[in-house]
């Protein structure tokens, strides 16, 4: 991250038409109706985690008109996975554009998982739905228990708990740090 400039490198896997739509226009916004064409059948479980998403990171960088859903980007480049997309993009974004966290918490908000200040906590929280035979799938896809969702959904703000830090250039994590964009941007392209 160059503090100088309150830029960071980041790298994120487009598809041609998102590409095609950068040249043209300079600018591109992900979406609902995507993340929906793409998961299909899965598309429940991505879009109660994006759903989150779009509901906090706004207090973390604004969300510009015409912005639906994030794009994903990483700072290190082995965190990108370019299966079926036409590139790699390699980008510059100013920071305040940027909503930063830890890869494994954002992977275990995709799971549905309990997101525990410690290890033991999660361990403790799986513990007591285990004894009541839940499970946090069956807990966040149905409606048939508000105070548990609630109380994973709650546990999901910890996903933001690095971003200030991360953002001040210091990496607090040890296996990546992935960002959240509400848009790409032509001029970001390195």
């Amino acid at each position: 991250m160059d503090r100088q400039s309150h830029t960071i490198t980041l790298y994120t896997s487009q598809t041609e038409t998102v590409l095609q739509v950068l040249e043209r226009d300079g600018v591109c916004f992900s979406k609902e109706a995507y993340v929906r064409k793409k998961y299909e059948e899965s598309a429940p479980i991505f879009l109660t985690a994006y759903s989150f998403f779009v509901q906090e990171a706004g207090k973390f960088a604004p969300k510009p008109e015409g912005a639906e859903y994030p794009y994903w980007a990483f700072h290190d480049l082995y965190n990108v996975d370019a299966s079926g997309r036409a590139g790699i993009l390699k980008l510059r974004v100013p920071i305040e554009e940027t909503v930063l966290f830890d890869v494994r918490d954002w992977n275990r908000i995709l799971c549905l998982k309990y997101l525990g200040e410690t290890e033991e906590e999660e361990k403790r929280f799986q513990k007591e739905l285990d004894a009541r035979g839940l499970t946090e799938t069956k807990i966040m896809l149905t409606d048939f228990y508000p105070d548990w969702k609630r109380e994973i959904k709650e546990s999901w703000k910890r996903l933001f708990r690095h971003h200030e830090t991360l953002c001040q250039g210091q990496d607090v994590t040890k296996n990546g740090i992935q960002a959240g964009l509400w848009r790409l941007k032509k001029e970001w392209i390195e």
